[in-house]
C-alpha cells in the first residue's frame, strides 16, 4: 500500500509542475485571466492531494524510521 501512495503522490507532483508550466505559460502569451484564475485554482487542489498522499505514505511507512 506504501509503495502504490508513493508512486501516486509522484504522479500528482508531476501534474502539479505541469499545471504550473502551463500557467506560467499563459501568462507569459498574454493569455486570459480566466483560464489563469482555474490553472492555479486547479494548482492548489492538486498540491493539497500531493500533501495529503506525502502523509498518508510516511504514516503508513512509520515515518522514514
Amino acid at each position: 500500500m506504501s509503495t502504490f501512495t508513493y508512486v501516486l503522490a509522484i504522479i500528482v507532483m508531476g501534474l502539479v509542475a505541469l499545471v504550473l508550466l502551463r500557467g506560467l505559460f499563459n501568462m507569459l502569451k498574454g493569455g486570459d485571466g480566466n483560464t489563469s484564475n482555474k490553472l492555479m485554482q486547479a494548482r492548489i487542489v492538486l498540491q493539497a492531494i500531493a500533501i495529503a498522499l506525502i502523509m498518508l505514505t510516511l504514516w503508513l511507512t512509520g515515518g522514514g524510521r
